[in-house]
């Protein structure tokens, strides 16, 4: 069995570097260059085996996640990824089980030509803490605290299919191989994002559920929001699967979904589709920022819905 030093060289051999990373593993401390004219937007995420994945998660799709969930922060931010560390803790020193989660990984990596530059291994209970770095032309971070009353509120995607699986998972029961993808491999809205920058005026990822989550946007721009739950974006296999009143608490509490909520005003609508369109991704609007603080939701039928939970919060519970 290999010890720490040997599973760092196993990781740096597969790793690629690029023009920007002045020094990357086997320093103290990475060195790298952030282009002239650029903010840098910096977000770090943890993932506990039992916790953020069910223990049985492959090694492969628990390396993909891992980086997703910080690459969705990003894509959040509007911020073009450039670089990563890992900080990987592991019950025992096993070199196969670090290979197929670097398969995962660096998968993603490549995708979004993110170079790892560092970070730490230790022995305890399956953990894994990414550190996501981006950069942004200056002054233009898509940040929560930008939304106006009247604005638009618009999710990417569908929102709800991880939860579902989510919910299967916890059942014991049949289950959707599509919806368990969903929760496995999130697609980070990275070039969503992008396409973003300087036509919508806040924006979030959906990690916690859109309750929570357009909850921290309202709660920072001082403003309330009424969604109408017959808009909700729902992918047919959701639908399959559960019908209206069991998706709601799903795409409303129940997180996971790595999809983008962002607000913009009406007059934004066309540009939003193109952009969006440019890159692939859907676009749905599901309800308008009010003066009135609070989440207002109402059925198809008009009536007034409260969720039972705004969404995952730690120390309140597991996933």
């Amino acid at each position: 069995m290999p010890g720490e030093f040997a599973l760092i060289d196993r990781i740096r051999a597969r790793v690629r570097s690029r023009a920007d990373v002045l020094l990357g593993i086997g320093d103290d401390a990475a060195v790298l260059r952030v282009p002239a004219g650029h903010d840098l937007v910096v977000t770090s995420d943890t993932l506990v085996s039992g916790v953020h994945f069910p223990a049985e998660t492959s090694p492969a799709d628990i390396g993909w996640k891992a980086l997703a969930v910080n690459l969705s922060d990003l894509a959040a931010m509007a911020a073009t990824p450039a670089w990563c560390t890992l900080a990987i803790t592991l019950p025992d020193a096993d070199g196969d089980w670090v290979d197929a989660f670097l398969d995962g990984f660096l998968d993603l990596a490549q995708q979004h030509d993110v170079c790892l530059v560092g970070g730490d291994t230790t022995r305890g209970p399956l953990s894994i803490t990414v550190t996501a770095h981006g950069i942004v032309p200056e002054g233009l971070a898509l940040r929560r605290d930008g939304a106006h009353a009247g604005d638009e509120v618009w999710v990417t995607g569908s929102i709800g299919d991880a939860a579902g699986a989510l919910a299967q998972w916890r059942a014991r029961g049949p289950s959707s191989a599509k919806l368990r993808y969903r929760l496995d491999r999130p697609t980070p809205r990275v070039a969503a994002g992008l396409a973003l920058r300087g036509i919508a005026t806040a924006g979030i990822d959906l990690s916690d559920g859109l309750a929570a989550d357009l909850g921290h946007v309202l709660a920072a721009s001082g403003l309330g929001a009424r969604i109408d739950l017959g808009r909700l974006p729902t992918s047919r296999t959701l639908a399959d699967h559960f019908d209206e009143a069991q998706r709601w608490p799903l795409q409303l509490s129940g997180g996971d979904d790595y999809e983008l909520c962002f607000t913009a005003p009406a007059s934004a609508a066309f540009g939003i589709e193109k952009a969006l369109a440019s890159c692939g991704v859907t676009g749905t609007v599901i309800g308008q920022l009010v003066t009135e603080p609070g989440l207002h939701c109402t059925t198809p039928e008009g009536e007034d819905y409260v969720p039972a939970a705004a969404g995952f919060e730690h120390f309140q519970g597991v996933h």
